[in-house]
């Protein structure tokens, strides 16, 4: 008797443990999503309701007159624009770079190996500066082009060491077999390596989307001309503006019926939105290839 109430009092800590847990995760998330649902709530507020404070979690008038304004401007034409084609071009180009690099050094009997990956692992401990890489792009010609934003951060140091990881844990039976059917070491990589690389893939190209997306400072450096700007800038400039009609570019009546926090939420909805759409299609692949890679040095 005496061990079966000691075994249902542990099954009731257990059980108390795990509720105190539940609550404090639901608080943390609840935390982290109540603030997103209310700038939702508020960029679809009819601005009398909003004005007269009677905005909680959910409007008593839906409108979408901040939308239509945020998405009729020249402003954020450009602005997405540029956020697309320096995603679209730089979040591929990213991931080859490094995919390439790191497969060339999982390759113990490549000549200057160990010199290269020193080299590489000391950018990751030492980096030139913003003046002398401004200098770069300077005498490269980048200045006021969107190459500027994509390669700075094409191939990263700790993305290849990762992927060297992940390259090194390969059969290397597939490469031999693949050699003596004829196959040359491109064909190889690509037709062999990479389609058994998927998971690793999906997720640093999830990272490389998601950090070209969010591109800021390197279009404060070098960016001078303002129809250039990608979305982040462009956001900026509404949230801190005291004039919002400067920023967006655009003659209408409805701009002074809007209120001016009702058209930042709606900006950052909808530069927040595109790129959330993109993980439940790597979600499944995302927590595999997070890991993926770490557990070899």
């Amino acid at each position: 008797m005496a061990g079966k109430n000691k075994k249902l009092g542990m099954k009731a800590k257990i059980f108390l443990g795990q509720s105190v847990l539940d609550i404090i995760l639901f608080l943390l998330a609840a935390v982290m999503v109540v603030p997103f649902i209310y700038v939702i709530m508020v960029s679809f507020t009819d601005g009398t309701v909003y004005e007269a404070g009677k905005l909680i979690l959910w409007p008593e008038k839906w409108s979408l007159e901040a939308y239509e304004l945020v998405l009729s401007g020249s402003g954020f034409g450009n602005a997405l624009k540029a956020t697309l084609f320096i995603t679209l071009i730089g979040t591929p180009m990213n991931v080859l770079f490094n995919a390439g690099l790191a497969y060339m050094l999982s390759k113990k009997n490549l000549p200057g190996r160990t010199i290269i990956n020193k080299l590489v692992m000391f950018t990751m401990l030492f980096g030139a500066g913003m003046i002398p890489n401004y200098i770069n792009m300077s005498d490269l010609g980048l200045l006021n082009t969107w190459w500027a934003s994509i390669l700075p951060g094409a191939c990263g140091a700790y993305t290849v060491m990762v992927m060297r990881s992940f390259f090194e844990g390969l059969p290397a039976e597939l490469e031999e077999a693949a050699k003596i059917d004829g196959c040359s070491t491109i064909r190889i990589f690509g037709i062999i390596v990479l389609p058994l690389s998927k998971a690793m893939l999906a997720t640093f190209t999830l990272f490389a989307a998601v950090s070209y997306w969010n591109t800021y400072f390197s279009a404060v450096m070098y960016l001078t001309r303002t129809d250039m700007y990608p979305l982040q800038v462009y956001l900026q400039k509404i949230v801190l503006s005291a004039n919002i009609s400067d920023v967006i570019d655009m003659s209408s009546d409805l701009i002074n019926t809007v209120p001016t926090e009702i058209m930042k939420m709606a900006t950052v909805v909808v530069a927040v939105v595109p790129i959330l759409c993109v993980y439940p299609f790597l979600q499944k692949h995302f927590a595999k290839g997070v890991m993926v890679g770490a557990v070899k040095g």
